[in-house]
């Protein structure tokens, strides 16, 4: 049977943890949003939304409030340049799998576009957090809105990990 290009992609994309540090050209940034805009959501309400951070000073100060949940200094972004943070409105009962969904799109065409991810979480306690909901305010974002997760993104500085086997219990037919 042949292999599908699609679905090899989703078989081969990787959690990457470490990158050069170079911005991807903003039009490849903009494919990989697209494709996030495209998941799945519950009714089709679209209850999510990203928040494309490029600005340096701005992604830093994210990861500090990343790593300050964890009570780290470390970088949680792993020198990524770019975080696409995927907030999901709280009014609609699937806004939980509706913003997952958007975070595997992005991770999956990220990866399809040759580009490294990994989805970072605590976005839900930074922008909980009396300074996350000050920076929701200054970015023009009203509502009640919960971080699903952060999107990092960048070019990976290593080859990506191999997979770990699946395992024997995964898939149950029911015949």
């Amino acid at each position: 049977m042949e292999q599908n290009e699609t679905i090899e992609n989703l078989k081969t994309r990787r959690s990457i943890r470490a990158y050069t540090g170079q911005m991807p050209p903003k039009e490849l940034l903009e494919q990989v949003i697209e494709a996030g805009t495209y998941a799945p959501t519950g009714k089709g309400n679209q209850s999510p939304i990203i928040v494309a951070v490029t600005n340096k000073a701005m992604r830093d100060s994210l990861s500090r409030l990343n790593a300050a949940v964890m009570g780290t200094s470390s970088d949680p972004f792993y020198g990524a340049p770019a975080v696409l943070v995927v907030l999901a409105d709280r009014k609609y009962p699937t806004y939980l799998y509706d913003g997952s969904l958007v975070m595997g799109n992005l991770m999956n065409a990220a990866h399809a576009a040759g580009l490294g991810s990994c989805w970072i979480h605590r976005a839900k306690e930074v922008f909980d957090s009396e300074e996350g909901k000050a920076l929701l305010k200054a970015w023009g974002i009203e509502g009640d809105y919960e971080g699903i997760g952060n999107c990092i993104i960048g070019y990976p500085a290593q080859e990506a990990p191999a997979p770990k086997p699946r395992k024997a219990d995964y898939v149950h037919f029911i015949e």
